[in-house]
């Protein structure tokens, strides 16, 4: 009886490590296919959360280079009364820390480019 406790826990455990990142990425931000970003971009803040020499490589037109790793240095920077876009290079993985990161520093909206710069069709500027 016992080991069939131990069991059912460690199923939960391993199930609630798969479900609990998916639900706070969907409580902290909205995640966007790239139709529905294009269209916010004129009224939003667009941040690409990638290292410094990507964004240099490429990067989304009007776009500001707030690196993941730095962003709690950045906040300052970002208005809280404009929503806030934020992209990386694909998935977004990096992404959902940044955004509860942004939601906690009081920025009421903030959005998602679902598959990330690398299906972005729209236009980029290009470094090097």
């Amino acid at each position: 009886m016992f080991i069939i406790i131990i069991d059912i826990i460690l199923v939960l455990v391993i199930i609630g490590m798969f479900v609990y990142p998916r639900w706070n990425l969907k409580r902290n931000t909205k995640i966007v296919e790239e139709a529905e970003f294009a269209r916010l971009m004129p009224t939003s803040q667009l941040i690409d959360i990638r290292e410094p020499n990507q964004f240099r490589v490429s990067h989304i037109l009007g776009a500001r280079n707030l690196p993941s790793g730095q962003i709690d240095q950045s906040l300052n920077a970002l208005s809280k009364h404009k929503p806030v876009l934020i992209y990386e290079t694909g998935k977004p993985v990096g992404a959902a820390k940044v955004a509860k990161k942004l939601k906690k520093a009081g920025i009421p909206e903030v959005y998602i480019l679902k598959k990330g710069l690398n299906d972005w069709t729209g236009k980029t500027k290009s470094g090097m």
